[in-house]
């Protein structure tokens, strides 16, 4: 809370804020404050309306809080309020259109909190570059520049006799009366059924108190292979659903035989229940229990991902894979900001940092928006056994040579990760032979032939807006286009430079000389906003 004009004792509820958690004290009182930055705290509760009364506030940042509820009225007060952050909160509700009235706005940052409704289009939501709307997926509007989806069209009817009282009341009455009607023969009939032992309460929410194994056999079909999604050395994951209310999830079952994959489960499962971010696989409930044979089992229960995971995107099995389901260069760059934003969460954000030590494509999985979460990292934190360090190519050297678990291992996998996200490479390629390895391959295209690394699939969306063409390689052909898609393809090659310099800027053998998370957001962020540049112009 530096820069300000405080006077006289501080107050004592100041030292008390990270045990108390809200932001009470009557800062109102401050009418000469002109900055206010208690950024990356545990502040809850909602924004308090006093704020509004700090008349000379410039710059105001309540970033990475626990904020609630909605925007306050009391901000339209702030004429001269220049800089206001408010992203990674938990605030909801509309954006209220008094912020594209505030003259003196030139950054407003809204990124990862659960906004919905349209986005005002004018004063700082006409400028790109100066509003960041990230992770509000339920946002609508806005100017185009943004990429969101339009809104829907309210149907107003014309006719005001539709909406008189002759026609409201019965209508009322007589929806009211079928509604109470179907609910006394419906609650009837269950009665009737609890009674005969028929039928019990199996549903969405009743499964996040708890789920028997019985249960999940019957939402498996018996863990059927129909079911199986995919599985791998420490577990198997099937697609489960709800008999009740038919809502789809994804059952994780461990592989009890694995050393280490039982040690920790119960401790585990109580970490995971605090952890809340929106780019990690939400975990619905967890069932340890005894199978059929008497032995034990053991199962995670996670929100259905209907996307599936980054893997089958970027190595799809079928060959013949029509290109609606191909990633284009956005949809990877999302998906990169994404993933980085949940490892940064997990390390410097939850009460005890958490390693993920797993981090690949099969771990990450899509939802309908195509949005990025980040899965299998309950069970990956520094309290694991250090034999359960991650997948081939995606190890970090020091955990090869014996070194302890570290944030900076999931720096290199996440590196790792970026490159083949770009490259359509594995690391485990048949052609990384003799020492030549993914992070060779890119370092030895660059600077001046990324067009050659790139992905293959990518380079077919280039082409299709313009961005390069099949002269690509030949660079005294390149008068030939017009200027400006010289200019315009030169752009995409240094977007993709900068995407694979930070790839190798991660994989160095030296945990320390490696990149921090928040600065790989920062830099990918910027990135994306040169590429969205590229394409409007």
């Amino acid at each position: 809370m530096a820069r300000n004009y405080l006077a006289g004792v501080v107050p004592e509820e100041i030292g008390k804020l990270e045990k108390i958690g809200k932001l009470y004290f009557n800062v109102g009182d401050l009418v000469h404050l002109t900055l206010l930055n208690v950024s990356k705290n545990k502040l809850s509760g909602e924004i308090p309306n006093i704020i509004g009364r700090c008349a000379s506030l410039g710059g105001l940042y309540l970033d990475d809080n626990k904020f609630e509820g909605t925007l306050p009225q009391s901000l339209k007060d702030l004429k001269g309020l220049e800089e206001f952050d408010i992203s990674s909160n938990n605030l909801s509700g509309h954006i209220p259109e008094f912020l594209g009235k505030l003259g003196a706005l030139k950054y407003l940052n809204l990124s990862y909190n659960d906004f919905e409704g349209e986005l005002p289009k004018e004063g700082i939501f006409s400028n790109v570059s100066g509003v960041s709307i990230l992770g509000n997926h339920r946002l609508c509007g806005g100017i185009p520049q943004l990429h969101l989806l339009a809104c829907p069209k309210n149907k107003h009817h014309t006719s005001r006799g539709l909406l008189s009282p002759k026609v409201v009341i019965p209508i009322s009455c007589a929806l009211a009366f079928i509604i109470a009607l179907s609910c006394f023969f419906g609650a009837r009939s269950m009665l009737k059924k609890s009674r005969d032992g028929l039928v019990t309460s199996h549903s969405y929410e009743d499964w996040k108190l708890g789920v028997s194994f019985s249960q999940l056999v019957e939402s498996t079909n018996g863990f059927s292979v129909d079911n199986l999604i995919g599985s791998g050395s420490f577990a198997s994951i099937y697609k489960g659903v709800i008999p009740s209310d038919g809502t789809v999830v994804d059952v994780k079952v461990l592989n009890l035989q694995q050393q280490g994959a039982s040690k920790s489960f119960n401790d585990e499962c109580k970490d995971l229940r605090s952890v809340r971010h929106r780019n990690l696989v939400k975990i619905i409930t967890a069932c340890s229990s005894i199978d059929n044979h008497g032995r034990d089992f053991k199962s995670l229960v996670f929100k259905f991902m209907p996307n599936g995971s980054l893997d089958s995107w970027l190595h799809p099995r079928d060959e013949e894979q029509s290109p609606s389901k191909r990633l284009n260069f956005m949809q990877r760059l999302n998906i990169a900001i994404d993933v980085a934003f949940a490892l940064d969460y997990l390390h410097n954000h939850c009460e005890t940092s958490i390693v993920h030590c797993d981090l690949k494509p099969s771990n990450v999985l899509l939802d309908e928006d195509m949005v990025a979460h980040v899965g299998d990292f309950g069970l990956a934190s520094q309290t694991m056994s250090l034999q359960l360090k991650g997948s081939v190519g995606y190890i970090p050297p020091e955990y090869v040579m014996g070194g302890q678990v570290s944030i900076q291992g999931d720096v290199y996998s996440y590196e790792i990760l970026l490159l083949e996200m770009f490259t359509g490479k594995t690391p485990t390629d048949d052609m990384f032979i003799e020492g030549l390895s993914i992070y060779k391959f890119v370092a030895m295209a660059l600077p001046d032939h990324v067009m050659d690394v790139v992905d293959p699939s990518l380079l077919l969306d280039f082409e299709a807006d313009g961005s390069v063409n099949d002269d690509r390689y030949e660079r005294t052909t390149l008068p030939r286009r017009n200027n400006r898609g010289i200019v315009k393809a030169k752009k995409v090659e240094e977007c993709l430079f900068a995407v694979m310099q930070i790839g190798l800027s991660c994989c160095v053998v030296s945990p320390r000389k490696r990149i921090l998370l928040n600065m790989v957001v920062g830099k990918m962020s910027a990135i994306r906003d040169s590429y969205l540049k590229v394409q409007e112009g």
